[in-house]
């Protein structure tokens, strides 16, 4: 059996606009350039990961994740970049694959892809796609990325855009095989479609961590009723770490409502008390001290077996002086907690 690897932490953003008081977004330029600068810190103080999401929205800096992740690149040295996610249902996976490809080149081999259906819809009626196809956008197009990553050349039909004929896909990775993971929200389904093909596994850990523990069952289940060896496990969480949890929840209530607010109405207007409730010991949120943050991990730890955990960042218009500090935070206090708890 392959040695589990070691636990990596790491950082992820889909670069949200936040709207301040009088209604004005942030600027895409600015916002654009904080993110590089968090993949900058991150990097030199030594967490694993970097990621950025794909939207197509007003409201989003980041549409093309593999340019951002470029720009990163080339100021950085180790850490390891990833979508979070691609929208892969309205993409075409041979343009992912050489995006990425290149990206491995640009980067020495620290390319991975995350692979999703996305948050939102609007990216079927821009690529021109039909909503009610969502299911088969995916299903078709993951099997045609993961040909292309193992095969070339490549020959497959599918039902969702034109076939190939002994197709070569150009260039290929520094890395033997570009790691692909699958990103799921809740939904068992795919879980075990994840399962079944052997991919590594993001879970978004939204709701209560303990209902999660049966998708992390059911994905390692499903690994081994393909005959496969179970890839990593890894979780996404919102973030804020600072020197106390008083200070910590102090500082990002403001700016975690408004993000609520703004980019999960459903969920209703946050106040101070569901706050506290979410960032408890057994709750959702990590907003706390480094402390605070490294028990949570290890306690979700427990229930999922995960490998990695990524951290959003910059969340609700937080300033770029407190999202840099958190970041540090993360990368010199909790990220070496963790692995010293889980050796020991």
């Amino acid at each position: 059996m392959t040695p589990a690897p070691s636990f990596e932490i790491g950082i992820f953003t889909f670069g949200e606009l936040t709207r301040n008081a009088d209604g004005k977004p942030m600027e895409a330029v600015s916002r654009t350039r904080d993110i590089l600068e968090w993949a900058r810190v991150a990097d030199q103080a030594g967490l694993d990961v970097f990621g950025v999401g794909e939207h197509h929205r007003e409201d989003f800096a980041v549409s093309s994740p593999a340019v951002l992740l470029a720009a990163a690149a080339a100021q950085t040295t180790r850490i390891r970049l990833t979508s979070t996610v691609t929208v892969l249902s309205s993409a075409d996976p041979v343009r992912v694959f050489e995006d990425f490809a290149t990206l491995d080149l640009i980067s020495a081999g620290r390319a991975e892809i995350t692979a999703g259906r996305g948050a939102y819809l609007e990216s079927f009626p821009l690529f021109g796609q039909q909503l009610e196809r969502y299911d088969e956008y995916f299903q078709d197009r993951l099997e045609l990325l993961l040909r292309i990553r193992d095969e070339n050349p490549v020959t497959w039909q599918g039902t969702t855009r034109p076939p190939l004929a002994g197709a070569g896909v150009w260039p290929r990775p520094v890395q033997e095989s570009l790691p692909i993971w699958a990103a799921v929200g809740g939904t068992p389904a795919s879980a075990e479609r994840a399962g079944m093909l052997g991919l590594p596994l993001y879970l978004a850990i939204l709701g209560a961590p303990e209902r999660f523990g049966p998708l992390a069952e059911l994905y390692r289940r499903a690994a081994g009723a393909a005959g496969r060896e179970p890839g990593q496990i890894g979780v996404t969480s919102h973030f804020y770490v600072e020197e106390t949890s008083q200070g910590a929840r102090d500082t990002f209530f403001p700016h975690y409502s408004s993000y609520i607010q703004q980019n999960m109405p459903r969920a209703g207007r946050l106040d101070r008390s569901s706050f506290d409730a979410w960032a408890a010991p057994r709750g959702a949120l990590f907003a706390g001290s480094p402390a605070e943050i490294v028990e949570k991990i290890l306690w979700e730890h427990e229930i999922l077996g995960h490998t990695r955990f990524l951290a959003q960042v910059g969340l609700g218009g937080l300033s770029q002086a407190d999202t840099l500090r958190s970041i540090e935070l993360l990368a010199t206090e909790v990220l070496p907690a963790v692995r010293a708890a889980l050796r020991g």
